[in-house]
Order: C-alpha cells, then structure tokens, then sequence
C-alpha cells in the first residue's frame, strides 16, 4: 500500500500552465499582487529549467511571481499543494519507498509498536549526518519526506475510518512528539563523534538549537503532506485559498499568536519604509496648495477673463504631532505594540511624536518605546515594568483612563496634534467618561479611534464603541495592512 495517491508532476505545456494559472490564482486571493506579466514570465522560467528539478522549479516561479521576501512562506506553502512531492519522492516516484521510510504500513497490527517503531525512525534520520546522507545530505531528504507521509498516513487520519473525512496535522503531530526526541538525537551525534575520533563540531547550545531546527523542518513537512492529501480530497484551489496561511501583514491582530506576532515585529522597517514613501509623495503634491480663487480672478482680467495661469495659496511647511493613546491590556496588547514601533520608526515625518499607555491608569511611554529599538518583542515587558498603568486592578477602564489623560496631558494637545486611539473600547461595564473623549477631540486637529474589532462587534457586551464612534472618527483595524493603510491616508500632510 504506497503512502498517498500518486500525482505526478506536470510533463506536458498544458498541465504546467493550468498549474501555474492555479497557483497565480491562490497567491492573488492572498493579497499578492501579480500581473500578467509576471505569470507569463513564470510560463517561459518553467520552459527554461524543465521538470526535472522540482526545487529549481520553486526557485524560477518564486523569482518569477514574487517582489520581496515576505510572501515567501506563502509562496513555499501554495507550491506544494500545486507542485506536490508525491509519497516522500521527487518527480513522482514510488518506487522504493517502504524502503526510504523504513517500513511502510498506514494501518499497523500493533499501533502502538508501530508509533514506536516510527519514532526509532525519525530519530535515527534526523541524527544522521549531512555527509551521510542526513536530513540535509543528498537521500536524507527523501527519507524524512516518506517518514512524513507515513507519520500522516498512520497518525493523521479520522473520521468513521482511517482517513475516511480527512487528515491533520495537528493530530499527527500530537501523538508522533517529534520535539521529544531531542535527547536521544543529541546522545547519537554525541556517539558518532565519538565512534569518529573527533570532537563534536558544536557546543551544546548550538548542537540544540541545530536539532530543534531539523525537528521544525521534520514538522512543516508533515504539515505539507497533510494539505497535500486534503488537497486531492477538496481540490487544490479550495485548500490553497482557506487552508494556508496569509501573510504576516494579513494575520489578524486579535488571533494572532506569539510567533505571528514575533514575525510580524520583524516587518515594522520594510513597511515603515513604504509608508514614509507614501507619505513623502503625499507631501510633495500637497504642498502646491489650493487655487486662491479671489487671485486667479483677478488675474485672469489680463487675459479676457480666461484663467490661464491659476494662483495657488501658499502652504505653510510643518509637519503634524501625532499622539498615541494605546490600550495594552488582553488581546489588543500585540495590535498596541506593533502599532507603537511601527510610528515610532516613522518619526522623522511628524514634528513630534508622543505615546501613552494604559490599562486602568495612563502614562507617557515615549522613552520605552524609543529605547532599544533592536528588542521590539521586548516592548511589551518593558512598558509594563516602567510605567504606571493600573490601578486597585488589571482590567481595562476607558473612561478612568481618558479622564487621567484630559487631566495630567492635555497641554500636549493644540491645533497640529493628531490623536489615534487603539483599543476595543471595552470598558468592563465601568462609566465611558465621554466628556473626556469630546475633550480630546476639540483640543485636537483630529482624532482617529483605531478598533481592532470587526464593526458588527462594536455593539456587544461591554463594548462602548458606538458611543465612542459618536464623537469620533472610528475605523476598524484588524491587520497591518489595514494599520499601514489607514495612517497613510488619515495623517495630514
């Protein structure tokens, strides 16, 4: 019984454009950005590199489709499910393959001498040594590749029966406990070197974090076997749409988790760059000004009353102040930080920049978040441990928090500060103080209230929004393309 169906690479023109058209398809539902020509280019990239190398393949079509580095993982992920290595092969093989993963049998007699057995497996191939064909080396690859579609294949599948609704990778991974085995391949590198004469080439340290990344590898393979095989179940282009995940700047900002969040601190300097330009550009066309129409009349008498040459106001140069009022409590605290080091890293286009913090209790963080600038996943631990933002207790109060602010800074308002408030304006049933907010607004150029809950939620428990949305400007904000979108459009220039 082989591990999966076989679905060879495309080898006629036909095949390989409907491929290509597919995967064009499911990178533009992503939100990548791929024309015409780009995805004819990729058509002539296949034709130059051929069939035959499937990684040189992802290789043309990714130079081929992409503009950056970003929607790389996305990229990789939507390839296989269009390009798939079939049972642990290249180029659609089978041949071989109990022999590749050590054993091959999707519904064992004994499975929990099976499991073990698939373990003893895994460790010995992910222990082996890159010039022996290791996980790495030339054939290590094949054999991690069929462990993969075995672990899935034994592991993965539920329904009724084996396989009979779909397959999981969660699943397989819970009960295979990949992670677990970092001793004993740490304990075999350890005897090889020894059995060589040599030493081991790395210290302990870095010998684990070199066998956590062989494991994370092993793990995103059995990730990609399980879309592959739920992609020949629903189809390629269902799969492709709804079960990969977006890109970093995509991931919702309540759902995200840590690594997302990690990942997307690590985009803050290529879309500051792209907002500074945006901003740059708006600047220049706005500062020819208005047509003053009183002079442009007066200046047509010359020419029969015909305003050939219009007169522009002059526009004073300056640069607004913006302020940051963030709520850093629960689940918006990631849409908070992330939002604070991305404006933080635009501060050369505002004459001034001033964040604030709060949970029950507000105070000025503009120093912490300026500060280290190389640690931005640290922020987080650093606001908490300088600042003052609660009170008798640790939830959320609007209300308390807007009358401090009215009452200890509001001098730092006048007629160029811009304010953005972020949070979700949940106020666990505590008074709004929507006096403070009105405040707020008419000390200021304009204020934007920044929700990262979607609008039918505004209205719901102890949510205020529609209060607060009363008095001023509210627009949702779930991702940081709708962040980068929306202070590219709502700061005045």
């Amino acid at each position: 019984m082989t591990a999966v169906p076989d679905t060879p690479l495309p080898d006629t023109g036909a095949g390989a454009a409907d491929r290509v058209l597919g995967l064009v398809g499911a990178l533009r539902a992503h939100g990548l950005v791929i024309g015409t020509g780009e995805t004819v280019d990729a058509g002539h990239a296949l034709t130059a590199v051929g069939f035959d190398d499937r990684e040189r393949m992802r290789e043309a079509l990714a130079a081929s489709l992409l503009h950056g580095v970003t929607a790389r993982r996305l990229f990789d992920r939507v390839f296989d499910l269009y390009f798939p290595l079939v049972a642990g092969l290249p180029n659609g093989r089978t041949d071989g393959l109990a022999e590749q993963a050590g054993g091959f049998s999707e519904q064992p007699a004994d499975p929990a001498a099976a499991l073990a057995a698939l373990r003893d497996r895994l460790a010995e191939a992910l222990a082996a040594p890159e010039a022996d064909g290791g996980p790495e080396g030339p054939g290590g690859t094949d054999r991690l590749d069929a462990l993969a579609a075995q672990a899935v294949g034994m592991l993965g599948g539920f329904g009724a029966t084996p396989g009979s609704d779909g397959w999981s990778s969660y699943q397989t991974l819970s009960r295979l406990r990949p992670e677990t085995l970092l001793a004993r391949i740490r304990a075999a590198l350890r005897q090889r070197a020894e059995e060589s004469g040599r030493e081991p080439e790395f210290a302990d340290r870095l010998t684990d974090d070199e066998i956590r990344r062989r494991i994370e590898a092993f793990r995103e393979r059995v990730r990609t076997e399980a879309r592959r095989r739920v992609a020949e179940r629903q189809g390629r282009d269902r799969v492709a749409r709804r079960a990969v995940a977006v890109t970093p700047d995509r991931v919702d900002f309540l759902l995200a988790g840590r690594e997302q969040l990690d990942e997307l601190r690590r985009t803050v300097r290529p879309l500051a760059r792209t907002l500074a330009t945006r901003l740059a550009a708006r600047r220049r066309r706005a500062a020819r000004g208005e047509i003053d129409l009183r002079r442009t009349l007066r200046r047509s008498l010359a020419t029969g009353g015909v305003p050939v040459r219009p007169v522009l106001r002059r526009r004073r140069p300056g640069r607004p102040e913006l302020v940051l009022l963030c709520d850093v409590s629960g689940s918006v605290a990631g849409f908070a930080h992330f939002t604070m080091l991305l404006v933080q890293a635009l501060h050369d286009q505002f004459s001034r920049v001033r964040v604030f913090a709060f949970v029950n209790r507000v105070d000025e963080v503009t120093d912490l978040v300026a500060r280290d600038r190389a640690d931005p996943a640290g922020l987080g631990e650093r606001i908490l441990a300088g600042a003052t933002l609660t009170g008798w207790h640790g939830q959320s109060d609007y209300g308390t928090a807007l009358g401090e602010f009215t009452e200890r800074y509001l001098d730092v308002l006048g007629p160029r500060s811009v304010v953005f408030v972020l949070g979700d304006a949940r106020t666990n049933r505590s008074d709004p103080r929507l006096p403070a907010l009105k405040l707020i607004s008419d000390r200021s150029r304009a204020v934007y209230w920044l929700n990262p809950e979607p609008p039918a939620q505004w209205s719901t428990g102890d949510s205020v929004a529609h209060l607060y949305a009363e008095l001023v400007d509210m627009r949702p904000c779930r991702n940081a393309r709708q962040l980068t979108e929306l202070i590219g459009r709502l700061v005045p220039v």
